[in-house]
């Protein structure tokens, strides 16, 4: 780990422009435009969940990963205990614990409360691109998981 050229205050921005990048990931998907989550990836971005053997790669397949999420999809994120690493000026790894609340088939109002359907952990790097941080990759590490209820179906999916 070289972070010698990097004072307390370089690290401190770089610290926050990372956490801010986890806290800009989730407002974009649960309460903006989710194919604009893939902005925040470098062009050789990916993200991946080991257990699934799922893989995106490449900003545009995030995009449009992204942008197919179901119109009707209600969720919310949690997240906490975001521990960012400076690794060195231009480079960095982050953990941060998660849970999702998530349903399909929402139209409008308050959802009656449901358990999480996820929760785990996210293993993430970061690298600056032209001095803009961005994510390089993020892992989703699943603790617990379970299908994403359809409001109105007696069936979970």
């Amino acid at each position: 780990m070289d972070t010698g050229d990097l004072g307390p205050i370089d690290r401190l921005l770089a610290e926050r422009a990372c956490e801010r990048l986890i806290i800009d990931f989730l407002h974009r998907l649960d309460l903006g435009d989710p194919s604009s989550v893939a902005e925040l990836f470098t062009v050789d971005g990916v993200w991946e969940w080991p257990a699934g053997d799922r893989r995106v790669e490449g900003r545009e397949a995030l995009g449009r990963y992204f942008g197919s999420r179901p119109a009707d999809r209600l969720s919310r994120r949690m997240t906490s205990n975001i521990a960012v690493t400076v690794e060195s000026a231009t480079t960095a790894t982050a953990t941060s614990c998660f849970a999702t609340y998530r349903v399909d088939g929402h139209t409008e109002g308050i959802v009656t409360p449901r358990p999480p359907v996820n929760v785990g952990h996210y293993a993430d790097t970061f690298r600056t691109v032209e001095g803009r941080w961005l994510l390089a990759s993020r892992t989703t590490f699943l603790a617990f998981g379970g299908p994403t209820e359809r409001l109105g179906d007696t069936k979970r999916r």
